[in-house]
């Protein structure tokens, strides 16, 4: 059972301030949710594979090759400035 100092103590941590009115609120809902949750550990799990998503997934970034890039100065060319090497750009950070 979830009461006013419970919802005081986790509007404390999380640094919300709540009025009268939204402290008997939240503690109802909390309640509530609890109180659902509490029905979920009735359910009978007994043989159920635990899953981290309901769905199949599967590593779906590619495969890491060494591919041939750009030649440097193709892209050099597009640079507004550069100094043969690397491309310049303005200074942001002191």
């Amino acid at each position: 059972m979830i009461t006013r100092n419970d919802v005081e103590y986790v509007a404390n941590l999380a640094r919300l301030t709540l009025t009268e009115e939204e402290i008997e609120k939240m503690t109802k809902e909390l309640g509530a949710i609890i109180e659902f949750a509490n029905k979920l550990s009735d359910l009978d799990t007994e043989g159920i594979e635990p899953t981290a998503h309901v769905l199949n997934l599967y590593n779906v970034f590619r495969s890491d090759e060494v591919k041939p890039s750009y030649p440097r100065e193709e892209i050099l060319k597009n640079a507004p400035s550069h100094d043969d090497v690397c491309i310049k750009v303005p200074k942001i950070v002191e």
